[in-house]
């Protein structure tokens, strides 16, 4: 749908006298033979001019000459042929100036590869194409080079530095060297990127094709310890060979990174490159190699760097989750009825599940626990798994029972009782309450322990 509403664009530009071309990473695309996302506009006229052509389209960009024509399933960007003043701040000109030039335009953009113009309704195919700056011979070489001087385009969008990681991870390409040396030159201003764009990009790179290659390639720039540096502490950290032959945490993580499925979540994405965070800080040697306790400290080292990038707190939530729970598939054979169903039933299981295939194909690669626990997944309707309660508060109230603390452990001890399949009406479920707490005994209530039961995370004991 973009493509086509792209080439009408592209036409009515044209027909109306103005230069157009597609732009950007659509044609790096195309010239590749990959699907584009997204297809963007480079033209000659301005933005007034644009908006008379196509009356519903917004200035999303007034300022930069950028306007968005849209249709109910598609919209296109169409932007101004520009020259961009200085850059003050790492991330915007100072001012910018329409131009009637496709060259002046592709001044200022970031790589080679990114900078080409491609009119597709020119023949022969893939139509007519604009390279000031031999992007496509980089195309060819499968290199990352900057436009210009490598160092000024990187002072001008520090964020760039961050996306030369990710084409380059995404295409499989290799850095030119003066754009690898400018990297690592300009790592440091990383720091001065919002969190919002830093955790943005990251996502990008973790959720593409090759994330284990992005993570890599953070860490030979520089990259990483200036926007990761617990994930850096991950390396050189040794695991036990007989759960771990891969090698040390940092390795497995990476393998883990590579048989994540396809188009996986952010979360599910994050939730792997954490899940053993916590190891670094519990690695000791007795019998053998131990991390006891590494999920509760996983989760003391994920929850600030979560806060620090700014996740939401439902994203946070999960990646938590993720965490915690991420050491309780080796018990799952040994479950109780209850505590599998509660476990099955956790917020995104599917995300639960893709990790810990990915932990074991990552390691020793048995798939014993997942098969067991896909199986049950699929056997068990969420009405098995979350039956109706049996008794609720208002019932225990009906009983004779005061309202309290000792109500959430009466309502947990049914709710086991059901899912084990020793309850299975509301006149047993009143016989089980009256047999365990009898009311002559009830003077006041236990206290909560403020861990409920499908939040409690493994041991850690496990090298995991």
């Amino acid at each position: 749908m973009n493509e086509d509403l792209a080439l009408r664009v592209l036409s009515t530009l044209r027909r109306d006298g103005h230069q157009a071309f597609f732009v950007g990473g659509c044609v790096r695309d195309l010239l590749l033979s990959l699907p584009p996302k997204d297809f963007d506009i480079a033209t000659s006229a301005t933005p007034p001019e644009i908006t008379a052509l196509f009356p519903h389209a917004d200035l999303v960009g007034a300022h930069f000459g950028v306007v968005l024509v849209k249709e109910p399933n598609a919209s296109v960007e169409v932007a101004t042929f520009r020259t961009e003043g200085p850059y003050t701040d790492g991330r915007r000109p100072a001012h910018v100036s329409l131009v009637s030039e496709p060259r002046l335009d592709a001044q200022r953009r970031d790589f080679t590869i990114n900078a080409i113009f491609l009119d597709p309704l020119a023949p022969p195919p893939p139509g007519r194409i604009l390279d000031y700056f031999h992007g496509r011979d980089d195309l060819a070489r499968r290199l990352i080079r900057c436009v210009g001087s490598p160092r000024a385009r990187f002072q001008e969008d520090h964020l760039r530095l961050l996306r030369a990681v990710r084409l380059a991870a995404r295409l499989g390409f290799t850095m030119e060297e003066e754009t690898l040396a400018a990297i690592r030159l300009e790592a440091p201003s990383l720091a001065s990127i919002a969190a919002e764009r830093i955790r943005d990009e990251l996502t990008r790179i973790l959720t593409q094709p090759n994330p284990a290659e992005g993570l890599r390639l953070l860490d030979s720039t520089g990259l990483l310890p200036v926007v990761l540096p617990e994930v850096q502490r991950l390396q050189g950290v040794p695991q036990p060979p007989e759960f771990h032959p891969e090698g040390d945490v940092w390795t497995h993580t990476l393998l883990m990174l590579d048989h994540l499925p396809a188009n996986s979540s952010p979360t599910l994405a994050w939730g792997v490159l954490l899940h053993d965070i916590g190891k670094p800080a519990t690695f000791s040697v007795s019998d053998r190699i131990r991390f006891n306790g590494h999920v509760e400290a996983g989760l003391a080292i994920a929850r600030p760097i979560l806060a620090r990038l700014r996740f939401s707190h439902d994203s946070t939530e999960q990646i938590l989750a993720l965490v915690a729970n991420h050491m309780r598939f080796g018990d799952i054979h040994r479950m109780k009825e209850s505590t599998l169903k509660r476990f099955l039933r956790l917020p995104r299981f599917d995300e639960h599940l893709a990790l810990h295939r990915a932990d074991c194909l990552g390691s020793h690669g048995h798939l014993d626990n997942y098969h067991f626990a896909r199986r049950r997944l699929d056997e068990s309707p969420p009405e098995i798994l979350r039956p109706p309660r049996l008794i609720t508060g208002a019932g225990l109230i009906a009983l004779g029972y005061p309202r309290g603390p000792l109500f959430r452990e009466i309502l947990t001890a049914v709710e086991t009782a059901q899912l084990e399949g020793e309850l299975t009406t509301t006149a047993e479920a009143h016989a089980f309450v009256r047999s365990r707490w009898p009311l002559h005994a009830q003077s006041g209530g236990t206290s909560e322990s403020g861990v409920g039961p499908e939040q409690a995370p493994g041991t850690g004991n496990d090298p995991g």
